[in-house]
C-alpha cells in the first residue's frame, strides 16, 4: 500500500471507530462561509463582523485583487486597556476561539479575533503563498489598519507558529506571546516534507466521508468532546458543499507544505524577546505527528520552552489539542493570568529526565514510517526568507 494510500486508510480508521451512533449532517443544505455563525456560544448573540483592506500585503504578495480579511472586533471600555489578538490554527477560523472571546472581552481587555486568508470569512486567494511569515504579515498589517499598538498575540497550533514569526520578525510591535498547543517547535526531515506534499491534495479535503471527519476532528482534537461541540462537524460537513470550499481546501494544502516546509521559527527561537506563555494538552494528539514519527507532546513543548528566552510552560493535564475549547475553564483560568500580568510569569527550567525521549528533530525510527533514516535537507523551491524581505 502506497504511503498516500495507508494514511488515508489510518484517517478513515480513526473516524469509522470513533464516530459511532452520532447524528449525520450529510443531508443537510449547504453552508457558505459569509453565513458562518460568528456568536457567543450562550446567548447566541452575535459578534460584530467586519472586513479590512490590506493593500501592503495585496502589493507584497502580488494579488490580482484587493486582498481582504474578515475580523471580529469587541472593544474596551476603557482606551488604556490592552488588546489581545487571537489567531487561529488550521483548518479553522475565529469561531474556534468562542470559549474565549467574550470571557477575555468580560475582563476589559479588547479583543481581535481574525480569519487569515484562505480561512472563515476572509478572502480565499489562489496565489497568496500561505507561509507563516505571510500569515504574520497579514496579523501584522491588520494591527496597524486598526491602529493597535503592540497586542498580546494569542495563537493555537498553525496560529501559533504564525504568531512566532510576527515576534522573531517584528519584536517592537508586540507586547506579549500566548502559544496555545503552538506548531513551529517539531522538526520534519526532508523526506518527511515530501511525502506531507504527495499525501495533502485539495480532493482528500474535499472529498473525507463524514465518518472521517467526525474521528479526525473528535478523536485528534479532544479528550472532553461534548454535544455543545457539534457545531464544529456540522459547518465542517456542510462548508464542503458550497463552491467555495475548493479555494479553502487549495489554501488548506498550500499551508501545510508552508508549516512543515519552514524551520525559520523553529531555528531562530531565541529571538523572542517578549513574554511568552506556552500552554497545551499532555493529551495531544497531532503534536508530535503521529504518522510521521510520533513522540511525546512535552518533548516538543519543553523543546520550545527551553529556546525561548523566559518563557513560561503550563501543560494542562488531560488535554487534547483544541484545549482551548476542550478545556475552556482551565485554559482560560491560565491565560487570563498571564494576560494581566504577563512580566511575572514563572520562567520555564529544564529538568534533568531518565524517561526523556529522543530530541525533537532526532525521533526514534518507527518501522515503515516516512522519513525514519535521517537525511539533509535539500533547497527548497518555495522556502520564504521572511528576514531578508521588506517589512510593513
Amino acid at each position: 500500500m502506497s504511503s498516500s494510500r495507508a494514511f488515508t486508510a489510518l484517517l478513515l480508521t480513526a473516524g469509522l471507530s470513533f464516530a459511532g451512533c452520532v447524528r449525520s449532517y450529510a443531508s443537510e443544505s449547504a453552508l457558505s462561509f459569509k453565513d458562518l455563525d460568528y456568536s457567543t456560544e450562550g446567548t447566541k448573540q452575535p459578534w460584530p463582523v467586519h472586513r479590512a483592506s490590506l493593500p501592503y500585503a495585496t502589493l507584497r504578495y502580488q494579488l490580482s485583487t484587493p486582498l481582504h480579511v474578515s475580523y471580529v472586533d469587541l472593544p474596551a471600555a476603557s482606551p488604556e486597556a490592552k488588546t489581545v489578538v487571537f489567531v487561529h490554527g488550521l483548518g479553522s477560523y475565529l469561531k474556534f476561539w468562542r470559549a474565549q472571546l467574550d470571557v477575555f472581552h468580560s475582563q476589559g481587555y479588547r479583543v481581535i479575533a481574525v480569519d487569515l486568508p484562505g480561512y472563515g470569512k476572509s478572502d480565499k486567494p489562489a496565489t497568496f503563498p500561505y507561509t507563516m511569515e505571510a500569515m504574520a504579515d497579514v496579523v501584522l498589517e491588520l494591527t496597524r489598519v486598526l491602529g493597535v499598538e503592540k497586542p498580546i498575540l494569542m495563537g493555537h497550533s498553525m496560529g501559533g507558529q504564525t504568531s512566532l514569526s510576527f515576534a522573531i520578525r517584528y519584536p517592537e510591535s508586540l507586547s506579549a506571546l500566548v502559544l496555545v498547543s503552538p506548531a513551529g517547535f517539531e522538526k520534519f526531515t526532508w523526506k518527511e516534507k515530501a511525502w506531507f506534499a504527495r499525501v495533502m491534495s485539495a480532493d482528500f479535503i474535499k472529498y473525507a466521508p463524514e465518518a472521517n471527519i467526525w474521528g479526525s476532528v473528535r478523536q485528534a482534537n479532544f479528550m472532553h468532546w461534548r454535544p455543545q461541540l457539534e457545531w464544529l462537524i456540522e459547518e465542517r460537513v456542510r462548508l464542503s458543499k458550497t463552491p467555495e470550499f475548493d479555494a479553502y481546501a487549495y489554501a488548506n494544502v498550500r499551508t501545510v507544505r508552508g508549516l512543515a516546509h519552514n524551520d525559520f521559527v523553529r531555528d531562530n527561537l531565541g529571538h523572542v524577546t517578549v513574554p511568552t506563555l506556552i500552554v497545551y494538552g499532555t493529551d495531544d494528539r497531532l503534536i508530535p505527528n503521529p504518522f510521521l514519527h510520533g513522540g511525546e507532546t512535552r518533548d516538543i513543548m519543553e523543546f520550545g520552552a527551553s529556546n525561548i528566552p523566559s518563557a513560561s510552560l503550563v501543560p494542562l493535564k488531560g488535554c487534547g489539542h483544541t484545549v482551548q475549547l476542550d478545556c475552556p475553564e482551565s485554559f482560560n483560568e491560565v491565560a487570563l493570568a498571564f494576560v494581566k500580568d504577563p512580566a511575572s510569569a514563572r520562567p520555564f527550567v529544564e529538568k534533568a529526565r531518565e524517561d526523556k525521549a529522543p530530541k525533537p528533530g532526532e525521533p526514534a525510527p518507527v518501522p515503515g514510517a516516512p522519513g525514519s533514516q535521517p537525511s539533509p535537507i535539500p533547497q527548497q523551491q518555495d522556502a520564504p526568507a521572511p528576514a531578508d524581505g521588506p517589512r510593513p
